[in-house]
């Protein structure tokens, strides 16, 4: 009976949280589409490309359109994602071919491209994208998407006509670490939740998925040497709803279909603070004994494995191990954040025995930047997640690590955290680090923003979505647009393109595309949205 009330409670409270999102502006808007004569510029695109040089005639999409590859099965996967993604809205049938010519071609081909570079040439006999990658190809694809009109996101068949500008791009991006974190231990989020968050991530050419799979409110993934981590770990979350897990299954599926976008996921383990769900499951981890009650509340800092004990190893290897099985990528992020119930001493010992793990299991340490105030392993990366406040001791402590070869991924609070609120008045987020309208998740440059990192030590941004008031998909967009193409365009433009104001004018125009998508976005008054914003 409590739980059928319980589930009741949590549906209500994601209605009220969706209807809460429309009575404050979220965007829904009635934008006049574009002229048939006037496709969208090549410089119109977020992130900004590289090099766009416009001229020529439009190329455009017809119903005898055939997409043409090289026969690499790498570009045909590509091609096949593209040509699902037009036929809904164009209606036409779009055939994946490797004869022919003209047309759109996708082409595997050497050059300076880079992993994930690509050209993008258009005139009005065809359309090609070229790059030395599958990851190349599919950022051109997300290009060649925005360079289309807006309706041809929909899923239903729309009048066209389908126009390309004329011209050339050339793009490859800035840093290699283009990434989004998404919270699912604060609340749980479906398989279909994350999915639908990937695809929103692919379109501006994000490339690691990082997951915060365990937390003081919930377990997240299944691991059979230690059950009770997700069966009861797993079964609550903030405000006392009724949680969920992975299971390794479920875990695979997240995986594969971020692969297919080009995204990586980086699974977090955080420890040895931020514990209290692993706690709870099993009593052997406390220094005590006893295991604590499940926790629903926010509150950060309070829990700690038992640094001392064996167990706790035997524990680290175990959940390891598994995840790293079920993890292809090169990464593995161990957290280390607000271990403020730990000594700085069992600190040090904790992520001594800890990081070797990770590399017994043939992964590579990201830790939040409180690691590099252990030793952190060679080849780790630090999240940098501090304010423009924070101290200069702990700011030089990370600048410290990354002069001694440590890289740094940048995610600072007060600029990138997407579930910070805009404003006073924004019904969902949290304030700790302050509020953080559009302008400001965008306006700094992470090549500059510690002074005394070496430039190569930086290798990207990240935006941190964590959940504490989030329940939904819509929440989580709401929060996260218009700021996240921002983040995006920080980690893959070169740092001459980085100027607001033009920005915010690519900004607005993307609006049209959201709507189509079904995307829920805060109408920030720093943007001109103009029809988008009526």
């Amino acid at each position: 009976m409590r739980d059928g009330l319980v589930r009741q409670r949590h549906r209500t409270l994601r209605l009220l949280g969706s209807l809460l999102l429309v009575a404050v502006g979220v965007g829904v808007t009635q934008a006049a589409p574009a002229r048939a004569a006037d496709p969208t510029p090549l410089d119109r695109v977020v992130p900004a490309p590289a090099s766009a040089e416009p001229g020529g005639a439009p190329y455009r999409i017809t119903r005898g359109t055939h997409i043409r590859v090289d026969g690499s099965r790498e570009a045909r996967g590509v091609a096949e994602y593209l040509a699902d993604l037009l036929r809904p809205s164009t209606g036409y049938r779009l055939p994946v071919t490797t004869h022919g010519r003209g047309g759109i071609q996708l082409r595997l081909a050497h050059g300076d491209f880079g992993p994930e570079g690509y050209r993008l040439n258009s005139d009005a006999r065809s359309l090609t994208i070229s790059a030395k990658t599958s990851a190349g190809l599919f950022h051109g694809v997300q290009t060649l998407r925005q360079l289309l009109p807006a309706a041809v996101e929909k899923d239903t068949v729309q009048p066209g006509p389908w126009l390309v500008a004329g011209g050339t791009i050339e793009d490859t991006p800035r840093y290699g670490w283009r990434g989004a974190m998404l919270d699912v231990s604060r609340h749980f989020f479906t398989v279909d939740e994350v999915k639908r968050y990937v695809d929103q991530l692919a379109l501006y050419k994000f490339n690691k998925l990082h997951l915060h799979l365990s937390d003081d409110q919930g377990w997240r993934i299944a691991v059979d040497s230690w059950p009770r981590l997700a069966t009861h770990g797993g079964s609550t979350e903030v405000g006392g709803g009724p949680g969920g897990y992975y299971t390794k299954a479920q875990y695979k599926e997240i995986v594969r279909y971020a692969a297919t976008r080009h995204l990586e996921v980086v699974p977090e383990i955080d420890m040895p603070g931020h514990t209290n769900a692993a706690l709870a499951s099993y009593a052997e981890l406390n220094c005590d004994g006893v295991a604590p009650p499940l926790y629903t509340g926010t509150e950060v800092g309070f829990s700690s494995l038992c640094v001392g004990k064996e167990i706790t190893y035997d524990f680290v290897d175990d959940v390891i191990r598994e995840l790293a099985a079920l993890t292809p990528g090169r990464y593995l992020h161990i957290g280390g954040d607000e271990a403020h119930s730990t000594s700085h001493e069992d600190y040090v010992k904790f992520m001594d025995r800890v990081q070797p793990v990770v590399a017994k299991y043939g992964k590579t340490v990201v830790g939040w930047h409180q690691l590099t105030g252990a030793t952190p392993a060679k080849g780790a990366l630090a999240q940098y997640w501090g304010l423009d406040r924070t101290s200069p001791e702990e700011k030089a402590q990370v600048v410290k690590a990354a002069q001694s070869g440590t890289g740094l991924i940048l995610s600072p609070a007060d600029r990138v955290y997407l579930d910070m609120k805009y404003t006073k008045d924004t019904p969902l987020g949290l304030s700790w680090a302050g509020y953080v309208e559009v302008q400001r998740s965008y306006d700094w440059d992470p090549g500059a923003y510690l002074p005394g990192v070496p430039a190569g030590a930086v290798r990207g941004v990240e935006a941190p979505m964590w959940s504490e008031t989030l329940e939904n998909s819509g929440q989580i967009e709401f929060m996260a647009f218009p700021r996240l193409p921002g983040v995006a365009e920080l980690g893959w433009s070169p740092a001459a393109t980085h100027d607001w104001e033009r920005y915010k004018v690519r900004l607005a125009a993307q609006a049209e595309r959201w709507d189509a998508l079904g995307i829920q976005w805060y109408r920030s008054p720093q943007v001109p949205w103009g029809a988008a914003g009526q």
